[in-house]
């Protein structure tokens, strides 16, 4: 367990091995090290040289031969703090430059409906946050246990609130009897000016999933620019819609 969390520092199996040998013996000849390690003596030359470079192995002449000393293991959690300060004061210009390069939206496919799922539940990754999301009714092709025994429930735990834009058909008024309690607000477009066949829903800084039920594909743009534009849309068009319902005639 020690040499696999070592190496999980960033020492190979050979400086782990001879780093822990100098520890036990406190100080030691070449040979000693390389019998202790199980390292060959000309490799040990090799490693002891990365090993000093690192700071973690030190020498000491006495008489004609020359001792090593293992450093205070301390050492390695100091590198690694000074590491993560130096981490921690470049970030703020490594970020700068993700905003200079214009990125070609990121596209992901999802087919089948388990493919569906799978793009429901990216938009579970943005807790207490709002999901925008425009329905279109052939979302009863899917299957409704997703939606309200697993879907609803974990965005209602994460806090992450929905405003609907629906099709003004009997069945979307009837599911918008939950709307406080599923934690969503809706408005209702007349279905005859509604001609979407499909969902789309804009979440997190920068997604928009695109999915077509009857279909069964669902994509999903990362693309600040669309999020940002469907936003507005969507925004303009809620505007437009008023809060209370009219009677279905």
């Amino acid at each position: 367990m020690l040499l696999d969390n070592l190496k999980s520092l960033g020492f190979d199996e050979k400086e782990t091995s001879l780093y822990l040998a100098a520890l036990e013996l406190g100080q030691a000849t070449i040979s000693q090290l390389a019998k202790k390690a199980g390292i060959k003596r000309s490799t040990v030359y090799l490693v002891l040289d990365a090993l000093q470079k690192k700071g973690l192995i030190s020498s000491a002449q006495k008489k004609k031969s020359t001792f090593y000393i293992a450093e205070d293991p301390r050492k390695i959690e100091i590198q690694l703090e000074e590491k993560k300060n130096l981490a921690s004061k470049i970030m703020p210009e490594l970020l700068s430059l993700t905003n200079i390069i214009d990125k070609k939206p990121s596209i992901k496919y999802f087919e089948g409906k388990d493919g569906l799922k799978e793009a429901y539940k990216d938009t579970l990754n943005y807790p207490d946050s709002e999901l925008l999301t425009c329905f279109s009714d052939s979302f009863k092709v899917f299957s409704e246990d997703f939606f309200y025994d697993y879907y609803i429930p974990k965005r209602k735990e994460k806090k992450i609130w929905a405003r609907a834009i629906l099709p003004d058909t009997e069945e979307m008024r009837k599911m918008s009897t939950h709307d406080v309690e599923h934690l969503r607000r809706s408005r209702f477009m007349p279905k005859e000016k509604f001609f979407s066949s499909i969902e789309f829903d804009i979440y997190g800084k920068n997604k928009v999933a695109f999915i077509s039920y009857e279909e069964e594909v669902a994509l999903i743009v990362e693309s600040q620019k669309i999020n940002d534009s469907l936003k507005s849309l969507f925004e303009y068009i809620w505007n437009t819609l008023p809060e209370k319902l009219p009677e279905i005639s």
